[in-house]
């Protein structure tokens, strides 16, 4: 046992843990069966977490370093809440950095160094005493995860060191106890040699940041279990083989008794072992036993009880059991012999307020709604999770890739050019150990949750033998999952090192291309749809691969939640704050917002699409029926209710609910039973198919919708009614102005500014600013990824400069028409004609006209945009929602009446963008409280629609909401169309080509502006 602590263990990378005792299984333990089956809180713990005293110091230069013996006096110093983040508390400030290393920039240092002039330390201590039920029993200390690297003392005496951020660290206390009260001292350093291999992409934190407690053991403990809880090759038998690790030997005549039992607590098998070593083992044979999936997270429970020679019980172990047999078989992963697809996002553990410092509500919160949006896989960016999410995932069924807290970005890859001049680990075997302790660490702790399917060597770290030695270590010690590791695509030498063929943000056609050239693993893509502010564009080009390769098995969404944390503005004013808020310097910026879900747990708009995309059960209708596909692996469809909806023009027609029992794997047609009345009208009709829930289930209510689909179709009957003019318009063509005027209605066009001017119904004048051609979207984060501005900037300034070339007036019997002719100085040829037809009710049919040139760069948008008063803020779609959509991502969307208001339709995206726009628009109207205002109408084909409290070029100019001016106007954009938003990547990746607008392709469209309630 080492008892004199070192500073220089911080730059040692031989030295990574002292005193540490061996990692081991994350089960509990209790002294009695009645208290196992309640799973009552543990007796033998005692947590830690609360109120510590706290010191600060920038550097160890400035560190109380005496701190830790019995008289040194720190009642003065202030509380710091454990568990808790440092920076998060009031010391020093959070940095969020992506790819380089946090000091770059400032310290000119290669590993293991470590800067000296800035390493924030945290010195901790805690007063307690030892609960009764430990006194006269070894004591023990556990820390769930301290980052990066700590020393521990209690009662002056030096305890242990560690690093690993992210998996526990305990140390034995017993020879270091006293009387009364107990002095606990931990001095936590934000830079250590574990600095260099946890350069993941989030915020830079340091100190106590999980749990902390103490615990006891009975005379006899269960220290490790390893349960393997395998399935023959026909599935139908289980082999449930458990080892046991005990703390120290025991005396003659003690005995394992072990006891299996299912969901509906019948006993399923029992058997006892005599102990003859501290590593008993045992075996049970389960007939047809019930497997474990995603679909049916079936759970066995195993009590291991010790019983001493006296024949009592001295302690009992309750572990959860899943059958499970996941396996490669001819180049396809299987789960229980099936195909597997992984649906799956990358999830950083995130809290807006708290950081990584989680609780188990989040927790709860991520996995149903995981649940709840069909996602079905989690990889655990990049580090291990608390042991907690592990358990959900087991209950509620998320499989699992789990991932060792490695990644060194910095070292190889600078700017997006890969350099591994000096990259570790590589090759190096001084890497060798501390690296290997990572993974040792968390697969001894993780062994036994059957939702685990996959072992990762971190992320993003090149590769080479240290990291091929890790993959070696976790085969050895289990045959039951496979090994990922996605960085060997950048060195084909260390290709054994993953089972499976993992790339990062690889385009659809680069998946096709290795998919179709006889490959030898499966294909995941561990990260995919760069999920950063607007964006999920183009997700369908990746599912859509689903069905055409077996070896294609799915992806992980960078990633689920965005990590922005609350922050004051100088007005006391909270907002959701991003990288380089703090006065963190070097910083990426907004680039840590990448989720589908906002940071303070709300959805974003672009969950909408994943739900649709992944759903297990595919609903293709027609106008006659609809065809089930139930893609789901083992599970059938009895749980759920079908419901079909007839509509009419966004209005409800009919509804029918019936039971539809399709099988796994397989298909069925229904037919709708509609009566005549209910299509006896002419019109667009559309019929909503969805499974919803029958009963409550721990994730979702009864009602829940678990898969969806529609259909849209026209029907005609008989001639439509032509228009009938109800008064007749007048004409006044003044010297700069064009009135047109009617019953109760006047509009106003003004030569002098060569647009609609007034539209005054009823006496209340509804434009505030005159409508104008509109190039230019405010971009979005992958639009400054892909240099937009650079590429396409040209469209920004003729959005905000033209020139009215021609006026044009043409009066007919029942209308009057005026339009207008841009020219546009980026090019000569360029050219809008927007016209403005009035009929005698009032109602103004808006047609624009593109026609293009050659060399020019692609269009954001082609739109019309004005502004109406704020006091216009209530909105009413008949279009493709709820949520907002664009051309490549509205397959989740479907069509119907929706209402949000202007504030509402603008999206929470952290850096202002384009947000809230809707395709397949029919009809939008925008009214006041008082229901009185426009409504905008597409003519022959539906238009795409955005009511906004900003115009695009307000929201251009603003890095954060608070920037935005104060709100005056609804701003009312009527595009044909917009580009898409793409998100292959956030860097560099184009919208696919289908969704792009060409500069020298003429374009059209028309829209009908009419009265409200007026």
């Amino acid at each position: 046992m080492t008892l004199n602590p070192n500073i220089n263990w911080l730059t040692d990378v031989n030295v990574f843990a002292v005193n540490r005792l061996l990692a081991h299984s994350s089960h509990v333990y209790y002294e009695t069966m009645e208290e196992a089956k309640k799973a009552a809180p543990m007796k033998m713990r005692h947590n830690l977490n609360g109120n510590w005293k706290f010191h600060y110091a920038i550097n160890p230069t400035n560190r109380p370093e005496p701190f830790y013996q019995l008289d040194y006096e720190c009642d003065s110093w202030n509380d710091i809440i454990v568990p808790g983040h440092i920076q998060l508390q009031g010391y020093g400030k959070p940095q969020y950095v992506n790819t380089m290393y946090p000091w770059d920039g400032h310290n000119d240092i290669r590993p293991p160094e470590i800067p000296t002039d800035h390493n924030p330390v945290g010195s901790y201590v805690k007063f307690f005493h030892v609960p009764d039920n430990m006194k006269e029993n070894p004591v023990y200390l556990s820390f769930q995860g301290v980052e990066s690297a700590f020393y521990v003392w209690l009662n002056g005496k030096f305890v242990g060191y560690s690093e690993d951020s992210f998996t526990p660290a305990e140390f034995e206390l017993t020879p270091f106890l006293q009387e009364g009260e107990n002095k606990l001292a931990v001095e936590v350093y934000q830079r250590s040699t574990g600095s260099w291999l946890e350069d993941q992409d989030f915020w830079r934190f340091s100190g106590i940041f999980r749990d902390v407690y103490l615990y006891t053991v009975p005379k006899m403990h269960v220290y490790d279990t390893y349960v393997h809880a395998e399935l023959d090759e026909t599935y139908t038998k289980g082999t449930l083989k458990v080892d046991l690790k005990l703390l120290s030997a025991v005396s003659s005549g003690s005995k394992v008794i072990a006891e299996l039992v299912d969901g509906t607590h019948q006993v399923v098998e029992t058997t006892s072992v005599v102990i003859d070593d501290n590593k008993p083992t045992f075996t049970m044979k389960v007939e047809n036993p019930e497997l474990w999936s995603s679909e049916n997270p079936y759970l066995y429970k195993l009590y291991i009880q010790l019983i001493n020679e006296s024949g009592d019980i001295v302690e009992v172990v309750p572990q959860k059991v899943g059958f499970r047999r996941f396996e490669l078989v001819d180049k396809v992963m299987k789960l229980n012999g099936e195909r597997i697809i992984f649906k799956g996002v990358n999830r950083h553990e995130f809290n807006c307020r708290t950081g990584r410092a989680i609780s188990k509500e989040d927790m709860l919160w991520d996995i149903e709604t995981l649940k709840q949006h069909n996602i079905n896989a989690v990889r655990t960016s990049h580090y291990p999770n608390q042991s907690y999410w592990y358990e959900l995932c087991d209950e509620y069924g998320i499989y699992v890739i789990d991932e060792m807290n490695l990644e060194t970005h910095g070292s190889w890859q600078k700017m997006g050019a890969v350099d591994p001049s000096w990259n570790i680990p590589g090759n190096k075997p001084e890497w060798q150990e501390i690296v290997l302790d990572r993974a040792k660490s968390m697969f001894e702790r993780d062994k036994n949750h059957p939702s685990i399917l996959i072992w990762s060597c971190g992320n993003e770290s090149y590769a080479g033998e240290v990291i091929l030695n890790v993959t070696k270590y976790f085969k050895s010690v289990d045959t039951s999952r496979l090994v990922h590791y996605e960085g060997v695509f950048y060195d084909r030498h260390y290709n054994d090192t993953s089972d499976m063929e993992s790339r990062m943000y690889a385009k659809p056609a680069d998946i096709e291309e290795y998919l179709t050239n006889n490959p030898e693993k499966p294909y995941i893509s561990c990260e995919y749809m760069h999920a950063m502010g607007n964006s999920l564009g183009g997700m369908n080009y990746y599912t859509e691969l689903e069905d055409k390769y077996p070896m294609y098995q799915g992806g992980f969404i960078w990633d689920y939640i965005d990590q922005s944390l609350v922050k004051e503005d100088s007005y006391g004013n909270e907002f959701l704050a991003y990288g380089g808020d703090f006065g963190d310097r070097p910083t990426d910026y907004g680039f840590c917002t990448n989720g589908i879900v906002y940071a303070d747990r709300k959805l974003s708009p672009k969950m909408q699409e994943v739900k649709y995309l992944y759903q297990n059960i595919k609903l293709e209708a027609d106008q006659a029926g609809v065809t089930i596909k139930n893609n789901h692996l083992f599970k059938d469809t009895s749980e759920y209710e079908l419901r079909y909806t007839l509509f009419l023009e966004g209005e409800e027609c009919n509804q029918k609910t019936l039971q539809v029992d399709v099988s796994p794997q397989s298909e069925q047609r229904i037919e709708f039973d509609w009566s005549p009345d209910d299509m006896n009208k002419s019109g667009e009709y559309c019929v909503h198919v969805a499974y919803l829930l029958k009963e409550k289930t721990m994730w979702a209510d009864a009602g829940h919708e678990v898969a969806f689909g529609q259909y849209v179709y026209e029907k005609k009957l008989g001639e439509l009614t032509p228009f009938t003019a109800n008064c007749e318009l007048r004409v006044v063509k003044g010297d700069v102005n064009i009135g047109v005027h009617g019953r109760d209605f006047s509009i106003m066009f003004s030569k002098q500014v060569g647009s609609l001017v007034s539209l005054n119904y009823s006496g209340k004048e509804m434009i505030a600013f005159p409508p104008a051609p509109l190039f230019w979207r405010a971009t979005t984060d992958n639009d400054r990824g892909y240099a937009q501005a650079f590429q396409s900037g040209c469209w920004l300034s003729a959005s905000l400069a033209r020139k009215c070339t021609a006026i044009e007036i043409t009066e007919d019997t029942d209308s009057v028409k005026v339009a207008f002719s841009y020219k546009f100085s980026i090019n000569e040829k360029v050219e809008v004609k927007t016209s403005y037809t009035v009929y005698p009710n009032g109602s103004i049919h808006v047609k624009s006209l593109y026609h293009g040139a050659e060399g020019l760069p692609q269009l954001p948008i082609f739109a019309i945009s004005f502004k109406v008063p704020a006091t216009y803020d209530q909105l009413k779609w008949y279009a493709m929602g709820p949520e907002e959509n664009y051309s490549d991502r509205s397959m989740g969307a479907r069509l119907g009446i929706f209402k949000n208001t202007v504030k509402e339709n603008l999206s929470g995206y952290l850096n202002p963008q384009e947000s809230g726009n809707r395709t397949g628009v029919r009809r939008v109207t925008i009214t006041s409280t008082n229901a009185q205002g426009l409504t905008i109408s597409s003519k022959d084909k539906p238009i795409e629609c955005n009511v906004s409290p900003y115009t695009a070029f307000e929201l251009e100019n603003a890095y954060h909401h608070y920037e935005l001016p104060n709100v005056h106007y609804s701003v009312i954009t009527v595009a044909g169309k917009q580009m898409g938003v793409g998100g292959d990547d956030s860097w560099g990746a184009p919208v696919h080509d289908e969704h792009l607008l060409k500069a020298n392709t003429d374009m059209e469209f028309e829209f009908i502006i009419q009265r409200e309630g007026c």
